[in-house]
């Protein structure tokens, strides 16, 4: 077993992952990878280099190349560079969204940026969230969580998150969302699936910080809690 453990946290768009992991790597200490941030960072970059989503080949190359780096920020928060530029904000648009879910379904790129999170994640002590790091990225993780939560909520949560930028009504942002869950669920290369090892919550109705509470409950290490 790692000294420290690896924490996975997958589930679709809008469950509450990227707020849940931060506020675990807080409390657990623990470094905290954001997968899908590398996808919609892959998804950019192939915008700005001129390549289509739909080329496999050549998003696969661009991604084994792409000169990617995680930072803290002056807040302490996790910032995402792409070719020493921040990106952390121009990857978080509704436009990206769709395009990271594109590029991720190609087998060349998922190649590339698994290799890339292990290497990132492997020597432990990290909370990783995505939508393929239990089964895929860490099948061998200490604790693997999966976040769902009803479509209706889901979108919701992304409406307010993306606010006037997304301008478009409620009801298209919940379009996407279950456009999104079929993308993802069906795709051939790595689909989202839970593990058959990982704890379920529904964060439909539950706060982050009760999510995490029950997180700890099964995290290896956590004092008094863990196995």
């Amino acid at each position: 077993m790692r000294e420290k453990p690896i924490v996975t946290i997958d589930g679709p768009s809008g469950a509450g992952k990227t707020t849940v992991s931060r506020l675990l790597a807080e409390r657990a200490s623990l470094t905290r990878l954001d997968t899908g941030a590398m996808y919609r960072a892959c998804a950019l970059a192939a915008l700005k280099s001129g390549i289509p989503w739909s080329d496999g080949e050549r998003l696969g190359r661009l991604c084994a190349e792409m000169d990617l780096d995680f930072r803290k920020g002056d807040g302490g928060d996790l910032r995402l560079f792409l070719s020493d530029e921040d990106v952390s904000e121009a990857i978080r648009t509704p436009g990206i969204s769709m395009g990271a879910s594109e590029v991720s379904a190609h087998r060349p790129v998922r190649e590339a940026m698994v290799s890339l999170q292990r290497k990132l994640g492997e020597a432990g002590g990290t909370v990783l969230e995505g939508r393929d790091t239990g089964t895929v990225v860490f099948p061998d993780a200490e604790a693997k969580f999966f976040l769902d939560a009803v479509a209706a909520v889901r979108a919701r949560r992304r409406f307010l998150e993306w606010g006037k930028e997304a301008r478009k009504p409620f009801e298209e942002v919940l379009r996407e969302v279950l456009q999104r869950d079929v993308q993802d669920s069906t795709r051939e290369h790595s689909p989202l699936r839970m593990a058959r090892d990982a704890v379920y919550i529904d964060t439909t109705t539950l706060t982050a910080d009760e999510v995490v509470t029950e997180m700890l409950r099964h995290i290896p290490g956590e004092p008094g809690k863990g196995k």
